[in-house]
Order: C-alpha cells, then structure tokens, then sequence
C-alpha cells in the first residue's frame, strides 16, 4: 500500500496544492466536454450534412453513455492499481482522443473519438478526487472538495457560452483542441509531481465478471436514458432498454454480494448519507441540464437573441458559481453539508419560480433576467461542490475513488435525464410559454427533491470524527 504523500515520485516533495491544480484541471477538461459540445452540434451537423440525425446524436450520447457506465470500474481500478498511474493514463487517452476528434473526417470517426475520450475521461475523473482527498488533512478536505467541486460545475455552467464563442469565431474542431494545451501539461505535471496513492487492497483481483455487469447495466440506463430524446418516454424500444439495465444491475447486485472483493462494495450504500447524497445528485443535475437547454431557448427563440449573444447572457451566472463554491466549502468543513444543500436547493426553486411568474415574451435582461442568473448560479456554487463533498465525507481513504465514481456516475445519469426531459418539454417542438412554465414546474419540483433528501444528510464534524474513529 502506498499513501504517503509527502513525497513526489523520484523524490520530489508533493505540494498539495499542486496536487488540487493538476486534478483541478483533469476534471474541468472532462467536464467540460459533456456540455461545451452541446453549441457546437449544429456546425457539426452542417459540416456532415449526409449524416443521420442518429449518427449525429451519437457525437453527444457516446460521450454520455461510455462515461457514466464506466465510472465505477474506473474508481475501482484506481484504487487497486494506483490513481496516480490510472489518472495519467486516462488523462493521456483523453487528450489523444480530442485530438482525434477534431481532425475526425467523417462523422463515424468523430464518434469513434468520442468514445475514446470518455474512456479516458471516465479512468481519470474517480483517480483525479482520490488523488486530491489523500493529499488533504481530513479537516481540510470539505473546503478542498468544495473548491474541487466547483470547479466542474463552472465546467459545466460555461460549457454552452464557450462553445457558441468558439462556434462564432471558428470552426467546431477548435472545441477539442482546445483540450490538448492543458491536457499535456497535465500529463507532464503528473509525471513529475504526483505522488502515488493506493488501496489497501491492492493485491486484490480486480473482479472483472463484476466490471463487466456494472458497465453493461449502466451503459444500458444511459442508453436508455438518451435515447428518449429520439424515441419518447413512452417507446417500447426506450423501456426495454431501461429493463434490461435494472436487470443486469440486480444481476451484479446478487454478484457482488457473495465476493470478497466485488467491483462495487455495496456496503458504501449502508451509510444513509451516502444513499441520499447520490438521489440527490440524479435529482439535481437532471435540474442543471433541463435548465440550461431552457435558458438557451428562452434566448434565442422568445427573446430573439443571436446564439452569441445568448452565450454572453447567461455568463453571469457560471462567473458566481466558483467564489460562492470557496465560501460554501469552508462552511461546510464547520457546520456540515446539510444547511448548505437545502438553502441553495431552495435558492434554486425560488429563481425558478421567478421565471415561471414573470418571465415574458419582451426581453427583460436587467430587471429579471440578470438577478435570476445570479441567484441559480450562488445556488449551484452551493449545491455542486456540496453534493460531491458529502458524497466522501464519511468514507475511509480506501474508498475516495469508488465512491467518488458512484456519485459522478450519478451525476452523469442525472444530466442525460435531464437533457432528455428538455427535448421532450421545450426542445423538440414549436415552443409556447406554456411549454417554458411547464418546465419550470418540473425544475422547482427537482429543486424541492433535493431540498428534502439533503434533510437526510449527516457531516457534521462532530458527526464526521464519530465515523473516523470506527473505520
């Protein structure tokens, strides 16, 4: 077992801070790319005019589905054969993959690529959290996962308004290479600076009968998940799919029960704090994804505003999201997660349930919309990193990475839901107001979900120090 981390590889001292920066980076690159490659699906679609509105749609779900289905295993590995060696390894792949992508000839390449980079993406994202807990006093580690945290969510907020900048001023391929500066300085920096880190139980078997079960039935829930965008909620097709995952998921579930070393160690699920956090994940990323294809739409096709210009409207929000993050993370290393949960779930029904009061077909950018998006976006800043915190907190160091990859994988799931929820409301269609109000209904109601499984949620420190003395 090594986890000592005062020391890099070859001797060099291992500063924590240089650790948070290089994961920091890792998990915006990854993040980034399940929602910045949103804006630029129409010059895809206009550069590979003959391909399929299937094909097509795979540019965004291969990256989705692959993702989310192999995060778990991922976490599992790098906890077995070292994070240091799987996240370098991941974030190599990932940025081979972009490059990859932009100089995709056709549409099959590009989506061959894409899945390539969720590989990647998915062996680095559990290591990079690992990483970064373990170089971390347990004291620090719910402002350094706050800020950690924080950082994906602003990924993902500015995702769409980067990718329309880009959009506008080149072409679509400079959405992947973009990844390829910072993903080699990751790689360098790793190399050099990481020290590595593993589970006790690295000599292990990895239980690969069981990594095979939890990709499929994830893979096939994703799966199923995305495709209702296509196919509706009521497909036969979609339903099928759906049942064959929680098939294989009960499969594993009974599998893993009688190993030692399974792929997934479900005791992680005995701890309540555990179980409501992810709920409450799927719940509100689902929220996250269906308001920003919302609010895209409320700009272009109600307001009348350019794709650019909708892109500038809704960065004030991403730009609160990070300092609000660093505020919460340090209140939460006093007072636990709980009230930080609940009062940005709540912040966030409230800038819902001002759209659906007020919002109006003459735009309003200054009297309503700009107070809205500051509000959702302190109310993300407060939730994000809040989730992903609490989703750790009470676990032992042997379990960063797994259970981490749990709660991203939720993540993941949630936002394709959500996506899925968007087309079919307000994305696939001739959009009214009425539409727009019915969405808003949905997300103050995943807004409230999340208020009340967060009421579930113990980290206190007092609470915290209790559970380290046990393990």
């Amino acid at each position: 077992m090594v986890d000592d981390v005062t020391g890099g590889p070859a001797g060099v001292p291992s500063n924590p801070w240089v650790a948070f920066a290089i994961a920091a980076s890792a998990i915006f690159l990854a993040t980034l790319d399940t929602s910045v490659v949103v804006a630029a699906y129409a010059a895809i679609r206009g550069e590979f005019a003959d391909a399929s509105p299937t094909w097509l749609s795979w540019t965004l779900n291969a990256y989705t589905i692959v993702y989310a289905a192999l995060l778990v295993p991922a976490g599992r590995l790098a906890d077995l054969k070292g994070r240091r060696r799987v996240f370098i390894a991941g974030l190599a792949l990932f940025t081979i993959a972009s490059g990859l992508c932009a100089a995709s000839p056709g549409i099959g390449s590009l989506v061959a690529a894409r899945v390539v980079q969720a590989v990647g993406a998915a062996l680095m994202t559990p290591a990079a959290l690992a990483l970064l807990l373990n170089a971390f006093t347990r004291e620090q580690r719910a402002a350094v996962v706050g800020l950690f945290s924080a950082v994906a969510a602003l990924a993902a907020a500015i995702g769409p308004a980067l990718g329309s900048w880009i959009i506008a001023n080149g072409s679509w391929r400079w959405v992947f290479l973009i990844n390829l500066p910072l993903g080699l300085l990751g790689v360098l920096a790793a190399l050099r600076l990481l020290a590595e880190s593993s589970s006790p139980e690295n000599e292990a078997r990895l239980d690969w009968i069981g990594v095979l079960l939890l990709v499929l039935g994830a893979g096939l829930l994703a799966l199923g998940i995305v495709r209702t965008e296509a196919l509706g909620w009521t497909s036969p097709v979609v339903w099928s799919i759906l049942a064959a995952g929680f098939a294989i998921i009960a499969v594993f579930v009974r599998w893993a029960r009688h190993r030692e070393h399974p792929a997934l160690d479900l005791s992680l699920f005995d701890d309540t704090t555990f179980r409501v956090v992810n709920l409450a994940t799927l719940a509100f990323s689902a929220a996250m994804s269906l308001m920003f294809l919302d609010v895209f739409l409320v700009l272009m096709d109600v307001w009348g505003y350019s794709q650019t210009l909708a892109g500038l409207a809704i960065s004030p929000g991403p730009l609160i999201v990070l300092p609000v993050a660093i505020v919460s993370g340090r209140l939460a290393g006093r007072i636990g997660h709980r009230p930080l949960l609940v009062a940005g779930a709540l912040l966030f029904a409230l800038a819902q349930f001002t759209l659906f009061v007020a919002l109006e077909p003459t735009p309003d950018f200054l009297g309503l919309w700009l107070p809205v998006q500051l509000t959702a976006g302190a109310s993300i800043g407060m939730i994000m990193p809040s989730l992903a915190g609490a989703a750790v907190a009470r676990l032992g160091p042997a379990r960063y990475a797994v259970g981490g990859s749990v709660n991203n994988a939720m993540r993941q799931l949630g936002g394709a839901l959500g996506a899925s929820l968007a087309v079919a409301m307000v994305g696939g269609h001739a959009v009214t107001m009425a539409d727009f109000k019915s969405a808003y209904l949905v997300l103050i109601g995943l807004a409230l979900t999340t208020a009340a499984l967060a009421l579930r949620v113990d980290t206190h420190p007092r609470s915290l120090a209790r559970a380290a003395a046990t393990q």
